[in-house]
C-alpha cells in the first residue's frame, strides 16, 4: 500500500486576523471561515493547555423559526458527535451559551477537507482510495454502532489531516436513534450526495451513509460526480436512473471496482452493504484483485506503471525454439503449408484482462523453422544452441486459469 499523502494546510482566505477576545473560558485567537449562520475560530483552552476550534451561531429571536430549527440542529451536532469519540471523527469537548450566541468547541484538526483537495484538481491512485474510504468507514462504522446516523457525507465534511487521515466532521444533520426530534417527510442533506429515501423525505439509517459514501467513492475514482445538475434533476436520476460505471470514466477502475460502486449506491436501501465494515471489506478484496492478477504474471512495478493509466504492451507474436528434427532416411517432398515442426512450434499466447479497461500482455518471439533440405549427411548433426527462455518470476496462467480466478474474486463480492 503506497503511502500516505500529506495534506498542509491551506493558505488563509483572509480569516488570518489575530485577536485576544474571551469567549467563556477559551481564547479566540484567529478566524477560520464565516458562513451565513456563524463563524469558525480557532481557539486555545489555557486550563488544559490545548488548541481548539470553536464552531458559533447566532441566538436566535423566538419568532425566527428558520432560526430556531438552525439552532437546534447546533445543538444536535454537539449531542451527536459528543458521544462519539473515534481516531476518524472530530471530536466535540463542550457546548455553551451566552446572552448573543452559542458555541461548540471542538478538536482541532491542523489540516484540510477533501473538498479543497479536490477542487483543486488531485487525483488519487486506487491504493490511497481505499485508504482514506477505509477510514471513512471505520469512523461509520463506530458512529452507527452507537445510534448516530451523519446523513450528510460528502468531501467537505471530510477532514484530512496534515498526516494524511481522515476524520469525519460536522453532525449538523445527524440523527439520532433514540432521539425523536427528526421525523420521516424532512428532506436533508447536500443533493449531490443525498440517497433516494433521503429525498422522498423516509426514514434514514446507516445504510443512507453508506450510499453518500459510495457516490464520494465514484467521484475519487473518476474525477466526475455520478449525477450533476440542478435539485429537480439531480432527484429524477438518483430516483430514477443508473450513472456510467466507474470504468467507463477511469482506465484505472476494474470491474470489480465498479461492483463495489454499484452495490453502494443501489437504490433500495436493502440491496447495499449491510455495514460499514462490509464496504471496507469488499473494496479492499476488490482493489487487491488487480494486484494479485498483475503479480501472477510476475510484473512489477516499472512494468505496471501507475494505477491512473492504460498500459497496453503491443502485441508481438512468440514461440519457443523449434525443436530439433529427427535424421530422416530420405529426402521429403516440399508440400504446401506449414511442416509438422512449425505446427508443434506455434506460438504461445497469454492474454490476461485486468479490468475494464483491459492490459493484453504478450511476450516472446518467433522464430522460423528450418524448411526441409538435401537428405542429412550420415554423421549425426549437431543441435543447434538452445535459446535461452526469459526467466519468469511467476509461472504464467493458461487463459482458463485467468478466467477462473477473475471469476472467484467478482463472486466474492457481497
Amino acid at each position: 500500500m503506497a503511502a500516505p499523502k500529506l495534506f498542509p494546510v491551506p493558505a488563509s482566505d483572509g480569516y488570518n486576523q489575530t485577536m485576544t477576545e474571551m469567549l467563556g473560558k477559551y481564547e479566540l485567537r484567529q478566524v477560520l471561515g464565516k458562513g451565513a449562520m456563524g463563524t469558525v475560530y480557532e481557539g486555545y483552552d489555557p486550563i488544559i493547555d490545548r488548541r481548539v476550534a470553536i464552531k458559533t451561531v447566532k441566538l436566535p429571536d423566538a419568532e425566527d423559526v428558520e432560526a430556531q430549527e438552525e439552532l437546534a440542529r447546533f445543538k444536535r451536532e454537539a449531542q451527536a458527535a459528543g458521544r462519539l469519540s473515534h481516531p476518524n471523527i472530530v471530536g466535540v469537548f463542550d457546548y455553551g451559551e451566552t446572552p448573543e450566541i452559542a458555541y461548540i468547541v471542538m478538536e482541532f484538526v491542523d489540516g484540510t477537507t477533501l473538498k479543497h483537495v479536490l477542487d483543486k484538481g488531485e487525483r488519487f491512485g486506487v491504493p490511497e482510495i481505499v485508504r482514506l474510504m477505509e477510514g471513512l468507514m471505520a469512523g461509520l462504522q463506530y458512529s452507527h454502532g452507537r445510534g448516530v446516523v451523519h446523513r450528510d457525507i460528502k468531501p467537505a465534511n471530510i477532514m484530512l489531516t496534515q498526516a494524511g487521515e481522515v476524520k469525519i466532521a460536522d453532525f449538523g444533520i445527524a440523527r439520532i436513534e433514540s432521539s425523536s426530534m427528526t421525523q420521516a417527510g424532512t428532506m436533508l442533506g447536500t443533493p449531490s450526495y443525498m440517497s433516494p429515501e433521503q429525498f422522498m423525505g423516509q426514514t434514514v439509517d446507516a445504510r443512507t451513509d453508506l450510499y453518500s459514501s459510495g457516490v464520494m467513492l465514484y467521484q475519487l475514482l473518476t474525477g466526475e460526480k455520478p449525477f450533476e445538475g440542478g435539485l429537480t434533476a439531480i432527484m429524477h436520476k438518483v430516483l430514477h436512473t443508473e450513472p456510467p460505471p466507474p470504468s467507463a470514466l477511469s482506465v484505472s477502475v476494474t470491474p470489480a471496482l465498479d461492483a463495489v460502486v454499484r452495490k453502494a449506491m443501489a437504490k433500495r436501501p436493502e440491496d447495499r452493504f449491510a455495514a460499514a465494515s462490509d464496504f471496507a471489506l469488499a473494496l479492499r478484496e476488490a482493489a487487491e484483485a488487480k494486484t494479485a492478477a498483475v503479480e501472477s504474471f510476475g510484473l512489477g512495478a516499472e512494468d505496471f506503471g501507475d494505477a491512473e493509466a492504460t498500459m497496453v504492451a503491443p502485441r508481438r507474436p512468440s514461440a519457443p525454439s523449434a525443436p530439433t528434427p529427427p535424421p530422416a532416411p530420405a529426402p521429403v517432398p516440399k508440400k504446401n503449408g506449414p511442416s509438422p515442426a512449425v505446427l508443434g512450434g506455434a506460438a504461445v499466447l497469454v492474454l490476461a484482462v485486468l479490468g475494464g479497461g483491459g492490459y493484453a500482455l504478450f511476450g516472446g518471439h518467433k522464430q522460423a523453422a528450418p524448411s526441409p533440405a538435401s537428405p542429412p549427411a550420415p554423421a549425426v548433426a549437431q543441435a543447434p544452441a538452445p535459446v535461452a527462455p526469459k526467466p519468469a518470476p511467476a509461472p504464467a496462467l493458461t487463459p482458463a486459469q485467468l478466467q477462473a480466478r477473475y471469476s472467484a474474486t467478482l463472486g466474492a463480492l457481497p
